[in-house]
């Protein structure tokens, strides 16, 4: 009897080109996140060409952010209707834009101008990561798939520093800008042809894979509805996080008076002002109060987020395969060991290599609970609302980031280094009591199948 493919659709390999999706997420993200995270080592050199004090340039640091977290709910509608296909590319090119004319700033207006349009730019691309990220990969996976899209978040200030310090010595620090500039435009005509706004639409999938992904409609839907957690035993665990049932938010009127999106919000709120003081303010620190040199600077600088890549991976993988989807208890533990962290920096050594260890396991600390914050709302939202209940997410953390820089500016005109480090352990420790309020989801993302129409 002659083989025939359709005889046995068993034996098909999954095509796994969802991997090759999170990598092109990891690639986008990197970029979008050094065009943010380069003017922190461009400041001290335009402070020397445009004057301003410690809070003007907190409030320059905080300018792109509040654009940033304002276009987080726009961004999430226009996702939400549109589709990330032709939302992110788009937002990416605007961003390479504004990149780019940063370099040719002749006034401090003009860079603030230009700071404010990379924010907006820049405001749909972690809503069309996550999106994508809960169309493209089953429950099981989604947390360690966000661990890799938010390591790259900190890859980006990982490749930074050491590149502007080799751009700053040959050229000067507008070069830095035009530089970054170009990879993003390349991306954007990349991911317009290689990623679909669903699996099903995309042709390097094949029907396994795509089964694979959607949990296969065909399975009886009482068998779907068994929650699949692992066998180990975490009553005291889901009775201190306060695991439970949930609604399923499958309205905008329940999500913007969910409890439990709002507290994920501002227990995000909290820890992402913590990593936007060390992003803006750390290369400054170094030059200032450490004394380092240009290529010490650069090194040192890079170490909280080399920390950050590995602690985004390490809690993603912790979230899925470890605590079967539990996604609080890595807030929790980030939350509590970023204020001892905080605490420690108080006293820093001095020796560059031991600070630099010490900045290491702080981005480690701080960032094994950050996949967890952007997967929290699949457990709550229904598919077609997940990118507003990721926006409100998003928007709560993006806030705090716009604050804290400022913030930060703030205390170092009147008080000093020490308050800076003593205010961002306290709201470390803020947010750990607002995660203690709010619900761990159980059984949502196992008991629905994933659709195009959802």
């Amino acid at each position: 009897m002659p083989h025939s493919p359709l005889a046995s659709p068993k034996t098909e390999k999954p095509s796994g080109f969802r991997w090759v999706v999170v990598g092109m997420i990891f690639l986008v993200y990197t970029i979008a996140a050094a065009d943010r995270a380069n003017i922190g080592v461009a400041l001290p050199f335009i402070r020397k060409e445009f004057e301003m004090s410690n809070t003007e340039a907190g409030a320059l640091i905080s300018l792109f952010l509040l654009a940033y977290a304002l276009a987080q709910l726009p961004s999430g509608f226009a996702s939400s209707r549109f589709g990330v296909r032709k939302i992110l590319p788009a937002a990416m090119i605007a961003t390479s834009v504004f990149t780019g004319l940063i370099g040719t700033i002749h006034s401090i207006i003009a860079l603030k101008l230009y700071r404010v349009g990379l924010g907006i730019a820049e405001g749909p691309l972690p809503i069309g990561m996550t999106t994508t990220i809960n169309n493209w990969f089953p429950a099981k996976e989604k947390g360690t798939a966000t661990g890799i899209f938010l390591s790259a978040v900190k890859f980006g200030p990982v490749i930074v520093p050491p590149i502007c310090a080799v751009i700053i010595s040959v050229w000067g620090w507008r070069e830095i800008f035009y530089f970054f500039a170009i990879p993003g435009i390349i991306l954007a005509l990349a991911w317009y042809w290689l990623v679909t706004d669903h699996p099903s639409q995309s042709r390097f999938v094949n029907k396994a894979e795509l089964d694979y992904i959607t949990a296969d409609p065909s399975q009886p839907k009482t068998e779907m509805q068994v929650p699949t957690r692992p066998a180990r035993d975490f009553k005291t665990l889901d009775r201190f996080i306060r695991a439970r049932r949930v609604p399923e938010l499958d309205t905008n009127r329940k999500i913007f008076t969910s409890w439990n999106i709002w507290g994920c919000a501002l227990g995000y709120c909290f820890q992402l002002g913590i990593s936007s003081v060390l992003l803006a303010w750390i290369p400054t620190y170094l030059v200032t109060v450490k004394n380092y040199s240009l290529v010490n600077m650069g090194l040192v600088s890079a170490a909280p987020w080399v920390g950050a890549v590995i602690g985004n991976i390490l809690g993603g993988f912790l979230s899925d395969r470890v605590l079967g989807k539990r996604r609080k208890p890595g807030m929790m533990l980030s939350a509590l060991a970023t204020a001892g962290m905080m605490y420690l920096l108080i006293n820093s050594p001095a020796d560059p290599l031991q600070y630099g260890l010490l900045l290491l396991l702080t981005g480690v600390l701080l960032s094994v609970g950050y996949s967890s914050y952007m997967v929290y709302p699949m457990g709550l939202a229904s598919k077609s609302k997940f990118p507003i209940s990721s926006a409100v997410v998003n928007m709560g953390g993006q806030l705090g980031g716009a604050a804290t820089p400022f913030i930060t500016g703030l205390l170092l005109d009147s008080l000093g280094w020490n308050y800076v480090f003593m205010f961002m352990a306290i709201s470390s420790l803020l947010s750990f009591v607002i995660l203690l309020t709010i619900a761990e989801p159980m059984g949502l993302e196992e008991s629905r199948p994933a659709s195009v129409a959802d």
